[in-house]
């Protein structure tokens, strides 16, 4: 029997997502998973976030990081690690670098940090509220700035782990070029820099209704020696381990024997698939 995990969900806290930290850890564990890594979102710039609804209050932090704590003892069957979603913003790089940092060194401190691109300059390209922008853009260009952007985060040595990579293609929008060639540099830009690459069933329940990243995508990171997480990037507690068995199926069939999940002390423990 696999031994099932999820590395990326979200809480009440965010603005959109419903439930607790507590709720969770319990349906995580009532899933029979061993390991979840709670990964709320790290606070937005204001003028990004005006109405506090894409990410955590940074006035918020303390508690989230507390309640983890606590949802860890309450159920000591399952693995859980304290961690955030980052998003990397050009250009902000210090100020990203002091807000991760302070997570971590809080005594309840984040052991796990997400990184993602949401944002194309102030265009949160993947925001449902904001579709209607992918209608005045080049959707080629987009792909191109977007994976730019993606590899400077991976390089960036502020993340473990980096989220759902091929996100752009959310609402449907690929670009017309064979991409071959840049997922293979993606790749490369990954595994120079150590840092792993998140499989997320999440994209299945999106309109696209595919795993992030896609078949050609995972099997370049593979061939790279990219190691890889796991995640629903659930928004409710009913969405904990959502069909992460296949995403443990598609690491499978590009090439993968385990996925990783942190141990919360800086390390890694495999899941053997």
């Amino acid at each position: 029997m696999r031994e099932l995990i999820d590395c990326h969900v979200h809480t009440q806290r965010c603005g959109h997502a419903t439930g607790t930290v507590d709720d969770y850890v319990r349906a995580a564990a009532e899933r029979g998973l061993v390991g979840l890594a709670m990964t709320e979102h790290l606070a937005l710039p204001d003028e990004l976030d005006p109405n506090r609804n894409l990410s955590m209050p940074a006035c918020d932090l303390e508690d989230y990081l507390v309640e983890v704590d606590l949802a860890a003892q309450r159920y000591p069957a399952i693995s859980v690690v304290t961690g955030i979603e980052a998003d990397y913003l050009p250009g902000r790089e210090a100020q990203t670098a002091a807000a991760i940092a302070d997570a971590r060194e809080r005594s309840d401190g984040a052991r796990f940090v997400l990184g993602s691109v949401h944002f194309i300059g102030d265009w949160a390209f993947d925001d449902p509220f904001a579709v209607h922008e992918w209608d005045s853009r080049d959707v080629d260009e987009v792909w191109r700035s977007y994976f730019g952007i993606w590899c400077a985060a991976a390089a960036s040595g502020l993340f473990d782990s980096m989220a759902h990579p091929d996100l752009p293609k959310k609402f449907g929008h690929r670009p017309s070029f064979p991409t071959a060639a840049l997922f293979s540099e993606v790749a490369d830009c990954a595994a120079q820099a150590g840092v792993h690459v998140e499989i997320s069933t999440g994209g299945l329940r999106k309109p696209i209704a595919e795993i992030y990243p896609g078949h050609e995508m995972l099997s370049a990171f593979c061939r790279a020696g990219v190691r890889v997480t796991v995640g629903s990037d659930a928004h409710a507690p009913a969405e904990v381990g959502y069909r992460i068995d296949a995403a443990y199926d598609a690491a499978a069939v590009a090439g993968y024997t385990q996925v990783s999940l942190p141990d919360g002390s800086g390390g890694w423990r495999s899941i053997l698939l």
